[in-house]
């Protein structure tokens, strides 16, 4: 436990945003784990010594990309060998990225109790959902880790199973302050303000969520403030472009070549041309997408919901942070979540993320359309295979009727 803690609160590997989730972990200037932060007590107890509070900690560590490995890796080498060695109801066969994986019951008692699968095989499809249908239609797979929305009326009608949940997962348009013209806050809100988020969750996601305020905390968050809608104005939206001298400017949106991302994209796009504002929109390949989705001048960003409002938050857009893809630096938001993040009490923290939000909607860093429901889809005979709020895939609740 110790090993993975503080490879977690390495700050120094590139792209390691678990740091992050480690903040308070996580010494500035070394970009190590903190002298003394990591105490082991006894064989079966450790102490966290923490320099300053953060209650996000311990929720960080429920994040997906904090996962736990075997002391025997180290970072580098062959990542195989430690994912071999696992406490879990099943032995790995096979992983290829972009390709698949597979997993089969060991043939010893689990420590949790009993595993119903004999093995899960992965398959990857690409993002065309179509792909999908077709795989459930031909019967080559039992389920998917996601389903579209757009595609929810498909699955409904070849008589698949869907499983639902409302979530704190979204999408945002942001802005990297990095590239001019989006170093001025006035360019940035022009677009803003361009966009009704309840028309973009129409026309984006058919519907299928709930409308968002573009400062990225949500009704579903203990701490959430509700500070008002975000309201289209498209004459405030043509003068602050006019008052930027950027009312020839053409914005390019960028987006990744998923349904749902390209069609939010769109809608975003519609409704900027249909202000007055030009826009251009370039929707890439997700292999090329990714390689370089944190630099990219304005483009769509897939964010998954975390159960506490200040962890996006601390994330995304405080200064220097991993995942910050909009570039923004503000020593106020900075201080502001500083302080929710050191203070418990949802109420108390709730008056400060109110300050918080603002700051965020008036910076014009991101237009938030909505925040969405997700779905699993699968075939009849496939017990337990509910949709998770963070899309993650708990098989050990799935059985198979015979």
């Amino acid at each position: 436990v110790i090993h993975n803690l503080t490879r977690w609160c390495d700050a120094s590997v590139p792209g390691n945003s678990v740091a992050a989730r480690m903040g308070a972990l996580v010494n500035a200037d070394t970009k190590k784990v903190v002298d003394g932060g990591i105490e082991k007590v006894d064989d079966f107890t450790i102490k966290l010594n923490l320099p300053k509070p953060d209650i996000s900690l311990i929720a960080g560590m429920a994040d997906y990309p904090a996962l736990i490995m075997h002391r025997s890796y180290e970072g580098d080498g062959d990542p195989l060998k430690a994912l071999a060695i696992t406490t879990g109801p099943c032995e790995l066969v096979s992983w290829d990225a972009e390709t698949g994986a597979e997993v089969k019951r060991k043939d010893k008692p689990w420590w949790k109790g009993e595993f119903y699968l004999d093995g899960i095989k992965w398959v990857d499809y690409g993002s065309d959902p179509n792909a999908m249908l077709s795989a459930f239609e031909s019967g080559e797979i039992d389920t998917d880790h996601e389903t579209a929305s757009d595609a929810v009326s498909q699955t409904e009608q070849m008589g698949l199973m869907n499983s639902e949940i409302a979530t704190g997962s979204t999408i945002v348009a942001r802005f990297n302050v990095a590239n001019a013209p989006y170093d001025d806050v006035k360019v940035r809100r022009a677009a803003q303000l361009a966009v009704d988020n309840a028309a973009v969750l129409a026309l984006g996601l058919g519907g299928r969520g709930k409308p968002a305020e573009n400062h990225h905390v949500g009704p579903m968050h203990p701490e959430y403030a509700d500070i008002g809608p975000a309201k289209r104005d498209v004459e405030q939206s043509k003068k602050l472009l006019a008052e930027a001298g950027k009312s020839d400017h053409e914005f390019e949106l960028i987006s990744v070549d998923v349904e749902w991302q390209k069609s939010t994209g769109d809608a975003i796009g519609a409704q900027m041309r249909e202000a007055g504002l030009k826009i251009k929109r370039t929707v890439l390949p997700a292999a090329t997408f990714w390689n370089d989705w944190s630099k990219y001048p304005f483009s769509c960003t897939e964010w998954l919901g975390r159960p506490l409002g200040v962890q996006v938050l601390a994330l995304a857009y405080k200064s220097g942070a991993a995942w910050n893809e909009s570039a923004y630096a503000n020593p106020e938001f900075d201080t502001l979540l500083d302080k929710a993040l050191a203070t418990p009490d949802a109420k108390a923290r709730k008056e400060i993320m109110g300050k918080i939000e603002q700051n965020l909607r008036d910076s014009g860093i991101i237009i938030q359309p909505y925040w969405r429901s997700v779905y699993r889809t699968c075939r009849k005979g496939v017990e337990g295979c509910e949709q998770h709020q963070a899309l993650e895939q708990h098989f050990e609740k799935v059985w198979i009727e015979s």
